[in-house]
């Protein structure tokens, strides 16, 4: 991550000594991992191979020393089947959303313009693949919050989330459980 924010500093001519600049550049980056690959992208570019080039890397440790860019590259949301168990298995918050196979079906058929049926058997189909898999089976986490959010809209799934993430952390400072 502090690769490609170097890598767009340095496109963009910011001077790395800039700790307010670097900070917004930080906030306004769009920094993803694509599953099932090695690939990054910033802002929708890959730039896996531009982020090696050795003034990328110098750049990169004037980058990651800025504290406003490590406090906002240090949260991030992800998604994904083995984010909680095997990607980081050391998230401080990780929910594992769940819905009625129905009502997910039906939501990904009215996302595709698909019919409910054949989305169905697909979804239910990758659901055993990856419930059987041996290299990192779907599966929830021992430590992540259940959620199911078969009967509720999206902007209370929203506020379900928001909810457990604030009850696990005290707005972004870790949140110590007395014992």
């Amino acid at each position: 991550m502090y690769r490609a924010l170097a890598l767009w500093a340095l496109r963009a001519g910011i001077d790395l000594d800039d700790l307010h600049r670097l900070e917004q550049l930080a906030r306004a980056a769009r920094i993803e991992f694509p599953a099932g690959g090695s690939s990054i992208l910033l802002n929708g570019e890959d730039v896996t191979s531009a982020i090696r080039e050795a003034q990328v890397s110098e750049a990169a440790s004037k980058v990651a020393a800025a504290p406003g860019v490590r406090r906002r590259l240090s949260s991030a949301v992800m998604e994904g089947r083995d984010i909680g168990t095997v990607v980081f298995p050391e998230a401080q918050v990780k929910i594992y959303l769940d819905a009625d196979p129905e009502i997910r079906a039906s939501r990904r058929a009215g996302e595709l313009g698909a019919a409910v049926d054949k989305v169905a058997r697909e979804m239910a189909e990758r659901d055993q693949r990856d419930r059987t898999r041996t290299e990192a089976p779907l599966t929830q986490a021992p430590d992540a919050e259940y959620l199911d959010t078969s009967r509720l809209s999206p902007e209370q799934v929203e506020e379900a989330i928001l909810k457990l993430v604030r009850d696990r952390t005290s707005n972004g400072k870790e949140h110590h459980k007395s014992g």
